[in-house]
C-alpha cells in the first residue's frame, strides 16, 4: 500500500494558494480514480482506492502546512506504511513555475512542511514531488507570496502543472521513483 500526502493547508482560504499545490493534485488524483476524500482519520481527510492495481490512501492533512508531520505520521502508523511507500507532493520555491521534480529522499531544503514530516516519521526516504512555485520579487517576504493567489497568466498553466504532477504519482506507482524520475526531471 502507498500514501499520497498532497500538502497544503486546510480551509477555503487558502484554497487556490500557491502552498497548496500538494491538495490540488490529491484533489485531481481522486477524482481520475474515483476516490472520495472526505473521510477524516488521524487529523487528515482521506480516502482509500486503486491506482493502476495498486492499494493507496491519498491524504490531506487537516494541520497546517509546518504541521504536517503531525498528521500524516500517525496515520502511516495506523496503515501500516513504512516511510519508504510515501509519496509526498509539495510546492517548491527553488523551482521555477510549471516545472516539477521527483526526488527519493533527502533533506528538507528549508520547507517547513518537510522538517515536520522528517521530524515526525523519524525518516527522510519518502518520494517527493516538487512543484514549481516561483519565487518572490527580490527582498519580498516569502510567507505572503507561498499564501497568495498565482497570477492570471499562472492561473492559464495551472492545471497543466496539475495534471504533470499527477501523472507523475501514477508513474512512481506504476514504474518505480527511479524510472519516473528519467521520465519526468
Amino acid at each position: 500500500m502507498k500514501l499520497i500526502a498532497g500538502l497544503g493547508n486546510p480551509g477555503s482560504k487558502y484554497a487556490m494558494t500557491r502552498h497548496n499545490v500538494g491538495f490540488m493534485v490529491a484533489d485531481l488524483l481522486a477524482e481520475r480514480h474515483g476516490i472520495n476524500i472526505g473521510k477524516e482519520k488521524k487529523r487528515s481527510e482521506t480516502g482509500k482506492g486503486m491506482i493502476g492495481g495498486t492499494p493507496i490512501v491519498i491524504t490531506k492533512p487537516l494541520t497546517f502546512m509546518n504541521l504536517s508531520g503531525e498528521a500524516i505520521a500517525p496515520l502511516a502508523a495506523y496503515l501500516d506504511i513504512g516511510v519508504e511507500d510515501i509519496i509526498v507532493i509539495h510546492d517548491d520555491l527553488d523551482l521555477e513555475f510549471g516545472r516539477i521534480k521527483i526526488k527519493a529522499g533527502g533533506g528538507h531544503g528549508g520547507h517547513n512542511g518537510l522538517k515536520s514530516l522528517i521530524s515526525h516519521l523519524n525518516g527522510r526516504e519518502f518520494t517527493r514531488i516538487r512543484m514549481g512555485i516561483g519565487k518572490p520579487v527580490a527582498g519580498g517576504d516569502v510567507s505572503s507570496y507561498v499564501l497568495s493567489q498565482f497570477s492570471a497568466e499562472e492561473k492559464k498553466e495551472l492545471i497543466n502543472l496539475i495534471e504533470h504532477a499527477a501523472d507523475a504519482v501514477e508513474n512512481i506507482i506504476s514504474k518505480g521513483a527511479d524510472r519516473a524520475m528519467n521520465s519526468f526531471n
